[in-house]
């Protein structure tokens, strides 16, 4: 079977560090598109310029609210050039971080970054992806007020099944990632059981949050088949007919071509 990896950190010195080897690893794993999404302007012209190096690799340019810039117009007009490339497919990653922030003023002021790059998507006719870590309830406001037209996806959603149903109301889709295949992992897994089929996308977050078996240890858009082959096992499927369910929303979000 073939693969894709719908967020990946490419452009994280721990796999661009060894790079070539990691790309002919994870084309021999068979996964044939990866999508490397930046998190500020130098992370996104690095997704963009392996985008441009190899064939496999996508880009999503973006800044993330853990790496907000002394100037947002400068920045965004900046991420606003480097999405005029062919191969960027999406905004991202943006959105909001709870988890590491808690002083209410800071967590405010990635609010305004969030929509400007919402709006910066519609602009350009992208969809987004979102990172919404300990931010649930604000991140569906936002999106409720702000929902973006042309799509996007819950990056890593670590969200509720409830929460998941609301998002899936305004037409948005889900990244799950090695988490679900964590023994002690009941809440992703049941996320992705009753996660409607065609709102379902696979990734891995690499370097971050590799799967069994190789908890603990640098994560790789390799170990793409561990996780489809637990979403199958989740949603009581041969893992070849979800596999094409998952391109099918991998290709209609992103608007890229398979087969």
């Amino acid at each position: 079977m073939e693969y894709f990896d719908s967020h990946c950190h490419l452009n994280d010195e721990a796999i661009l560090s060894n790079i070539e080897e990691e790309y002919r690893l994870c084309l021999e794993a068979g996964v044939t598109h990866m999508l490397c999404v930046g998190y500020d302007v130098a992370s996104s012209k690095v997704a963009v310029d392996l985008a441009e190096r190899f064939p496999a690799v996508y880009a999503a340019v973006g800044v993330h609210p853990e790496n907000l810039e002394p100037d947002m117009n400068k920045a965004l007009q900046e991420i606003k050039e480097l999405a005029k490339h062919p191969k960027v497919l999406a905004i991202g990653e943006i959105g909001l971080d709870y988890y590491w922030y808690k002083d209410p003023e800071i967590r405010n002021a990635q609010k305004p970054w969030f929509i400007a790059q919402i709006a910066l998507a519609e602009e350009l006719g992208l969809p987004i992806s979102i990172h919404a870590r300990d931010a649930v309830a604000d991140t569906l406001e936002i999106l409720k007020e702000h929902t973006p037209a042309h799509g996007g996806v819950l990056h890593c959603y670590s969200g509720s099944p409830e929460s998941l149903k609301e998002f899936a109301k305004l037409g948005l889709y889900f990244g799950f990632d090695g988490p679900i295949t964590f023994k002690n992992a009941v809440t992703p897994k049941e996320c992705v059981r009753v996660c409607p089929l065609d709102r379902l996308l696979v990734e891995t977050d690499s370097p971050y949050l590799a799967p069994t078996p190789f908890r603990g240890k640098q994560n790789s858009p390799k170990y793409i088949p561990f996780i489809v082959d637990e979403m199958a096992k989740i949603k009581e499927m041969e893992p070849a007919k979800l596999n094409e369910a998952l391109w099918e929303n991998f290709s209609r979000l992103f608007r890229v071509k398979h087969g």
